[in-house]
């Protein structure tokens, strides 16, 4: 389950510690004066999500899915746990860091903003404990922000969770795949993956 960062938690400016929710302009500023220390995280909706160590299987699961996105797209336009663009009305209040982004052009050509949602071909998050936020708060980022593959990978159950046709800030197409059913991305539909392909 993600956990919030409480403001008492970081020591921060008063004029900062005032505010409601957090923007990535705080952020910047926080991280500037080192507040943060060495602590990963990403800004959701106006809050710190605090992104704890992976448990091996998480850590298993998302190296073997880089392996198989990198086989199928090519290393160039595979990143990982790296902050992307949504929406321009929720920009300000979210940076998100998914698991896996695939992007329609090379890495290297993001040297001056982050990929946005007309850069992104699939976004991927392997879920172990926070599979309803993952569904929930951010597949509604994602589906406001138009990206139009987005999965989750659920460990615990082996079943993927594919969100498909955002419009109106929701996904219309929510589809569950068990372990041995293949899944496909959009961008690349001879391409199948199994939970086989993860390690289980």
């Amino acid at each position: 389950m993600p956990v919030a960062i409480l403001r008492d938690q970081i020591e921060a400016p008063p004029s900062l510690m005032r505010k409601r929710g957090w923007t990535r302009r705080d952020c910047e500023l926080l991280e500037e004066a080192g507040a943060f220390d060495g602590l990963r995280y990403e800004l959701i909706n106006g809050e710190l999500i605090d992104k704890m160590g992976m448990n091996p299987p998480h850590a298993v699961v998302l190296h073997l899915l880089i392996q198989w996105l990198n086989l199928v797209f090519g290393d160039a336009l595979v990143r990982t746990q790296m902050p992307i663009d949504v929406s321009p009305e929720d920009n300000p209040s979210s940076q998100p860091q998914p698991d896996a982004c695939v992007t329609s052009r090379p890495g290297r050509t993001f040297m001056s903003a982050h990929p946005g949602p007309g850069d992104i071909m699939l976004l991927v998050e392997v879920s172990d404990s926070t599979l309803a936020f993952d569904t929930a708060a951010k597949a509604e980022l994602y589906a406001r922000a138009g990206i139009a593959d987005y999965w989750v990978l659920d460990i615990k159950s082996q079943r993927t969770f594919v969100h498909r046709a955002p419009r109106d800030g929701k996904y219309q197409s929510i589809t569950v795949y068990e372990a041995v059913e293949p899944v496909s991305p959009l961008a690349a539909p001879d391409a199948r993956l199994l939970w086989s392909d993860l390690g289980y």
